[in-house]
């Protein structure tokens, strides 16, 4: 072996190195640089976060517990609450952790799995916000036939479903993800690994990661959305042949929360997705990433709760703070009551 072809065999172990020591960790550039608002935005984010994880675990035990809330809409804001619980969980603790400390680093590993439970978080929302939009769809425009149509079995089949799409989902794209070479930066302009970003640090060919990607954002999003417009068409119209205003009142009444958490998601998922990139802003991709993954997750259980009179009733009661009860309320699992 020449002078010159052991020189290039070293100067390529010297890459390789060179590589595999790049992919160990990346650097998030956060929120901020300034300690003072680091360590005010980190009793900010624990205050939140134990709210979030409070409040859902609230909704699930209140409705487990209570025999009077044992319904499909109910049974499917259990599975809404895991999935919030899961989102924010993603994402918080590190981002905590990096506040506290002033270190911003995460590992490869660390950042492939909070990519992974992002995105599953994100298709089983969609998915369960749909199955939720048939609900109602079946309540308000189907009242006689609803049992029959989401019974147990419906319900048990649609919950998983919409599961099984985000497991499946993250996982093509997380494995598709760990195919990509990260040898130029490691510097990921965000407070989280998310991945569009990441694509853009690859020095591999991404081309098929933004093909899955945009065939997945056309299909869970795009799919969605027409699912849920198309549900509201025949609710809305339904409701506006309702003669007495005080039916009209419940049935809207009825569909309300669902429609104000669909109308806030959606809203964000489209501004992120569909502007023009000449608007784009790192900035105010932050701010809007975080409304959607930290703040969400705590007020979807308050809309859905807050003006719901059976739920509060039934809260008050499991904290002991209800003294007057028509009837005393029996306990038992949560599928009970569906048939």
């Amino acid at each position: 072996m020449n002078k010159e072809q052991t020189g290039m065999k070293v100067t390529t172990s010297i890459r390789h190195i060179k590589n595999q020591s790049a992919v160990k960790e990346f650097i998030l550039v956060g929120l901020t640089n300034s300690p003072e608002l680091q360590m005010l935005l980190f009793w900010l984010f624990t205050f939140i976060y134990a709210i979030a994880l409070l409040v859902n675990f609230l909704l699930i035990l209140t409705i487990y517990s209570c025999k009077n809330l044992h319904t499909p809409m109910y049974f499917l804001l259990i599975n809404l609450s895991f999935v919030n619980m899961l989102s924010i969980s993603a994402t918080t603790p590190k981002m905590l952790q990096n506040l506290l400390t002033h270190r911003k680093t995460i590992s490869f590993c660390g950042c492939m799995t909070q990519v992974y439970f992002l995105i599953l978080a994100l298709g089983a929302e969609f998915g369960l916000l749909c199955v939720m939009a048939f609900d109602r769809y079946t309540a308000i425009c189907h009242p006689l036939q609803y049992t029959i149509i989401m019974r147990k079995e419906v319900c048990i089949v649609t919950a998983s479903g919409a599961w099984v799409f985000g497991i499946v989902n993250s996982a093509v794209h997380s494995g598709l993800l760990l195919q990509l070479s990260f040898c130029n930066s490691n510097i990921i302009d965000h407070f989280y690994c998310d991945l569009p970003p990441l694509l853009k640090l690859s020095c591999s060919n991404a081309s098929l990661n933004e093909l899955m990607a945009t065939i997945a954002d056309a299909v869970t999003g795009g799919g969605s959305c027409v699912w849920i417009l198309a549900s509201y068409c025949f609710i809305l119209r339904a409701i506006f042949r309702i003669r007495s205003t005080e039916g009209k009142k419940k049935a809207f009444s009825t569909c309300s929360s669902h429609l104000i958490v669909v109308s806030l998601y959606f809203s964000i998922v489209i501004y992120m997705y569909t502007r023009p990139p000449s608007v784009s802003s790192l900035n105010q991709d932050k701010v809007v990433s975080l409304f959607y993954s930290v703040l969400t997750p705590v007020l979807n259980p308050l809309i859905y709760t807050l003006r719901n009179k059976d739920f509060k009733e039934a809260l008050r009661k499991l904290l002991g703070t209800s003294r007057l009860l028509q009837r005393p309320q029996d306990c038992s699992f949560v599928m009970s009551r569906i048939k």
